[in-house]
């Protein structure tokens, strides 16, 4: 039976990280690194009620007619911004952890002018108060405006303090692996987390001396490999506060040896499960009717309009596609759509047509079957362009999970074959995630906490990051 649909805004994703979190704030905490991030949390706090006031004032000052003095303005916008900064602590907006921090802040910057001024606007709408309804609808539009611009200048300065390690602790992973990557790659893209990553300890010689580098579309920030087994000499040497142990299948001789190390250095000790392969119960989420229309809604008309806006783009890729390599303009693939239906979907070709048609996606760019405008194309996820006609059409949407290809979906556990009951969509959670660069289906989480999650401020939110995220680059 389906469960009631009951957005959980708290986090999108694991409780893996919650619980990196909880450590990272619990005794073993520093009174400087307890005070610097008390310091973070009343700054985002400030940072929003100033926002919130100033947007207030500024409407205010815009419109004289409403005839308020300046201690009124300034009254009011001070208790507008305690409303605001009330509501945003009503809805989850101060609480540490989770994954996606840009795309949570965001919702939350959305949702909360919408539910305080659309009430009133309606309201004086139909009391015909022109004046005032001019004033709220330019509010509605500028604090949200003014609270993402101000969250993600928090969040950039915030990654800042985090490069420079100011506040944060330490931490060494033991194990080069896809956990161990994962586990780096998510710890360089949470910094509200704490945890700064700076080493990593292999047993395996091949990987000796490579570096693991950020996941994101930026790739600036990396972590030399050193050599195993995990000593206290090697610990100490890292100036490290914590070790994650990320190895599967670690013998018990090692595991305790790796225990004693990081004993004997003064480190406390942390047993990576990897998000990946949790195993969490699930409830099907079923979203309101009204959600549906409006998705739907929202999706036939942005789509027509940047088909519309954007035809002379698709042209001039038309034509350098078709002067870059023979072979079709097009790339039609099957692909797997809600409740496991085959549809046609569209993108401008981007490899050879000797390569496969049904094949795993390249991972570098350097691969072979890439051509030359295709390299630039993926890179900019210009090729994905074509999907419009597919949301126009209503077999993809412009948010949800990726819609795989048939001989993968038929690999499919249950628990993966979850994501099939949603439509599928151009960008989501996965793509503006520190896990992009792993497999879809290995990444399951995203697609089910955005299943279990969804709604209209949360698509919003997602559509607003993915110029910004994901034409910074791909593969």
């Amino acid at each position: 039976m389906a469960a009631p649909y009951a957005p959980d805004h708290r986090s999108f994703a694991s409780g893996l990280y919650a619980e990196l979190l909880a450590l990272s704030r619990g005794e073993r905490q520093l009174a400087s690194k307890a005070l610097f991030q008390r310091v973070i949390s009343v700054t985002e706090v400030l940072a929003d009620f100033l926002a919130c006031a100033g947007g207030v004032f500024a409407v205010s000052f815009l419109y004289p007619s409403l005839h308020l003095g300046r201690p009124t303005q300034c009254s009011v916008s001070v208790v507008a911004g305690l409303m605001m900064v009330l509501l945003l602590e009503r809805d989850g907006a101060y609480r540490g952890g989770g994954s996606l921090p840009q795309i949570r802040a965001t919702e939350h910057a959305l949702r909360i002018p919408a539910r305080a001024l659309l009430p009133p606007l309606l309201c004086s709408i139909l009391l015909h108060l022109n004046v005032l309804s001019a004033a709220l609808f330019v509010a509605l539009i500028l604090l949200p405006l003014l609270l993402i611009v101000e969250k993600q200048t928090l969040f950039a300065i915030i990654c800042d303090l985090y490069v420079r390690e100011q506040g944060v602790d330490r931490v060494v992973v033991y194990g080069a692996g896809d956990a161990a990557t994962r586990m780096v790659s998510n710890l360089l893209d949470l910094p509200r987390l704490g945890l700064r990553p700076v080493a990593v300890i292999d047993d395996e010689l091949a990987t000796t001396g490579k570096r693991i580098f950020e996941m994101g579309y930026r790739r600036y920030l990396s972590l030399p490999v050193h050599s195993g087994p995990v000593t206290a000499a090697l610990l100490k040497s890292c100036r490290c506060k914590l070790l994650i142990v990320a190895v599967s299948n670690l013998c018990a001789e090692k595991l305790a040896a790796a225990t004693e190390a990081a004993k004997q250095a003064g480190l406390e000790t942390v047993f990576l499960i990897d998000p990946a392969l949790e195993e969490v119960p699930w409830t099907e989420s079923i979203a309101p009717f009204y959600y549906a229309v409006v998705k739907r809604t929202v999706d036939v008309m942005v789509s027509s309009l940047l088909i519309l806006l954007l035809a002379p783009v698709l042209f001039l890729i038309s034509l350098l596609v078709w002067l870059d390599s023979p072979g079709p303009i097009f790339f039609v693939q099957k692909r797997v759509g809600r409740n496991g239906e085959l549809f046609d979907m569209y993108k401008f070709r981007s490899m050879h047509t000797t390569a496969p048609s049904y094949d795993l996606s390249p991972t570098q760019s350097c691969d072979t079957r890439i051509t030359a405008i295709g390299r630039f194309l993926r890179r900019s996820s210009l090729d994905e362009l074509p999907q419009l006609i597919n949301v126009f059409l209503g077999s993809m949407s412009l948010v949800g999970p990726r819609p795989e290809m048939p001989f993968i979906v038929r690999r499919y556990n249950s628990r993966q074959r979850q994501r099939l009951q949603v439509i599928p969509g151009i960008t989501g959670l996965w793509q503006l995630s520190a896990d992009r660069a792993f497999p879809i289906h290995e990444n399951i989480q995203y697609d089910l906490s955005y299943i279990q999650n969804r709604t209209f401020f949360m698509d919003l939110a997602i559509l607003i990051h993915t110029p910004f995220r994901a034409l910074r680059g791909g593969v």
